[in-house]
């Protein structure tokens, strides 16, 4: 029998409070305001009895990514605070971000009174209507009966079928209203007509098992729904199964062990050459969780142009959006992948075997030698690489955020992640997220070490969270990957736009960032050598607190391979040039280079 509950008189504000511990909720991150006073009065309450805090962040976008951080780290939903008006406004950039990644959110904003809405009253701003392109759900809650089921359905939403942020707009009276408050419990509401698609179509996984049967150069792309679904586990076994290569998106790293011997990296416009090879030969491209978004595919009709495609993901919209694949797949990528299993054990011997994709693996490792990643080692600087690979030597285990731009990408390039320890903006690309995302996950994983690897240009989008580590004694380690550039977009300009430089140099008034930490009361060092390098991450990582590491780098270095824009991902520039010991005779491209693998182009990425 049911537990008998029994009602009882409490403000809107309590309900809210008390719904979202219900919920599991324990970190809330957020900035106070007149609108949203009411929930921070039980707030304030609520956190004296302890099981819940509140981290005032230092601006409400840190908040948007702090919680963003959070979720992404633990798989939970996160939650994040902020009033109304320019409180609200200030969400949006890292709601957007957690929108085009399919991240876990309730976002809490607080309104003006029912009555003053529509009335242009003070700091009102529609937060319900400027959201909803990048919410995947929203509320305003007009009757405070409903605050209890509201919060329970938000964070069902939130975390069910594709992830995504879901808003819920409280105004300031329905905060202070009392009435007869009967809890809902997380799990016990039902929303006809929101019913994802768990269990994939048994014919179609039938279909998908004939295909990777008779495969001889398969690919397995994995994307962010293999780490939203927890697969990792169920990949690594169909790929040893079926002896397949894997390559991961920037949201996938993780999902498949980086060190292992199939495992190719991340592909796409800045990924290995060999997972880009791979990808432009195969005969079957078996895509878990990712959507062919265009920095993986490059020219899309080019992309995998000779391979078969099945398509696994929970998102029906995403399944022929872009590519339709031959064999599409609607469901949960782990409950899709245990039944491929599953089926797999029941064909017994008719499963294909190992020596069915050697040739294959071994023409992967040949461009897997051919054309390594590449650590620069120069005379007179030290390379960005250099910085990125010590911190992966020292400190392989941690957890790491990223801003965006040259320095994610050799993060992504040099970093070996396991689940959930990569965090960073891939669909939005948003600068000013590493900080406070750091400062979410370990909030969320105290005893964890947690790396935010940031851009000079970057990290001055929200250094103002350094306040928020100092605060809470936070001990995020930052690393900035300093050339005194917006170093992506002077990339852009010195290939593609004649090396003019426009507002892109961010050397002139750049703030000495050792003291800046230390205006914090933070630990800051600065260093320019590589003999440096060494003893300054080895001395971050052993400091009890926050440290900040400002690592002067070669200005001009550049991030390579590169897919240039409308070129296929066989055609990258910037490979480093094959030495082979054997003569080969010498093929030459119309535009002058000389060749010598016979496949590809090293100056311009034609295919010969």
């Amino acid at each position: 029998m049911a537990p008998i509950v029994v009602a009882r008189r409490v403000t809107g504000g309590f309900a809210l409070i008390d719904s979202l511990k219900r919920h599991g909720v324990e970190h809330i991150f957020g900035y106070p305001g007149g609108a949203i006073l009411p929930l921070y009065d039980e707030l304030y309450k609520a956190e004296a009895l302890g099981g819940i805090q509140h981290i005032l962040v230092r601006h409400e976008q840190g908040a948007a990514h702090a919680a963003d951080g959070y979720a992404r780290a633990t798989g939970k939903v996160g939650v994040c605070f902020a009033t109304s008006g320019p409180g609200a406004t200030n969400l949006v950039t890292g709601i957007a971000t957690a929108q085009m990644d399919s991240i876990p959110m309730v976002i809490v904003t607080g309104q003006v009174s029912r009555a003053a809405i529509g009335t242009d009253a003070f700091q009102e701003t529609d937060i319900y209507g400027i959201t909803l392109p990048i919410v995947k759900h929203s509320y305003v809650v007009r009757d405070v009966k409903d605050m209890a089921r509201i919060v329970a359905e938000a964070f069902y939403i939130a975390s069910s079928g594709r992830p995504g942020p879901v808003l819920i707009d409280v105004p300031k009276d329905v905060g202070l209203e009392e009435f007869e408050y009967v809890p809902v419990e997380p799990g016990t509401v039902k929303l006809p007509g929101y019913r994802p698609t768990v269990k994939g179509n048994p014919r179609q996984i039938n279909a998908a098992w004939e295909l990777m049967q008779n495969s001889r150069r398969p690919l397995l792309y994995v994307g962010g729904g293999a780490i939203a679904a927890g697969a990792h586990h169920e990949i690594k076994q169909i790929a040893e199964l079926f002896n397949i290569p894997v390559t991961t998106t920037l949201m996938g790293k993780g999902a498949f062990d980086e060190n292992h011997p199939l495992a190719l990296g991340m592909l796409g416009m800045h990924g290995t050459a060999y997972a880009n090879f791979s990808v432009s030969e195969c005969d079957l491209l078996i895509c878990i969780g990712a959507r062919f978004d265009d920095r993986v595919t490059g020219k899309l009709d080019e992309f995998a142009s000779r391979a078969q495609v099945i398509h696994i993901d929970i998102d029906p919209a995403e399944v022929g959006k872009n590519r339709v694949p031959e064999v599409p797949i609607v469901g949960d990528v782990k409950q899709v992948l245990i039944d491929l299993l599953a089926l797999c054990q029941t064909k017994g011997d008719r499963v294909c075997t190992p020596n069915q994709t050697q040739e294959w693996l071994h023409r992967i490792n040949t461009w897997r030698r051919d054309y390594p990643l590449v650590v620069p080692h120069h005379a007179d600087s030290m390379s960005p690489q250099e910085v990125i690979f010590e911190l992966a030597t020292q400190a392989p285990d941690a957890y790491y955020t990223t801003d965006v731009g040259q320095h994610q990408m050799w993060s992504a390039q040099f970093l070996k992640n396991g689940p959930r320890r990569w965090i960073s903006s891939a669909g939005l690309g948003t600068m000013g997220y590493g900080l406070p995302a750091a400062m979410g996950a370990k909030v969320a994983l105290p005893t964890e070490e947690v790396i935010c690897i940031s851009g000079d240009a970057s990290f001055q989008m929200n250094l103002q969270e350094l306040g928020t580590l100092a605060h809470y004694g936070i001990n995020v380690k930052i690393v900035i990957i300093n050339n005194g550039w917006q170093g992506m977009v002077r990339q852009w300009q010195q290939a593609f736009y004649g090396e003019r430089y426009s507002s892109s140099n961010m050397e002139p008034a750049m703030p000495n960032f050792e003291m800046l930490a230390q205006a914090y009361g933070i630990k800051g060092i600065t260093i320019s050598s590589r003999e440096e390098l060494p003893e300054a991450i080895a001395q971050m990582l052993a400091h009890n607190g926050p440290v900040l590491i400002d690592a002067h780098v070669t200005r001009d270095e550049n991030c390579y391979p590169m897919v240039a824009p409308g070129k296929s991902n066989s055609q990258m520039i910037g490979l480093p040039e094959i030495v082979k010991s054997e003569q080969v005779e010498p093929v030459y491209c119309s535009c002058g280079a000389k060749n010598l693998s016979n496949n590809f182009c090293p100056e311009c990425g034609t295919k010969l």
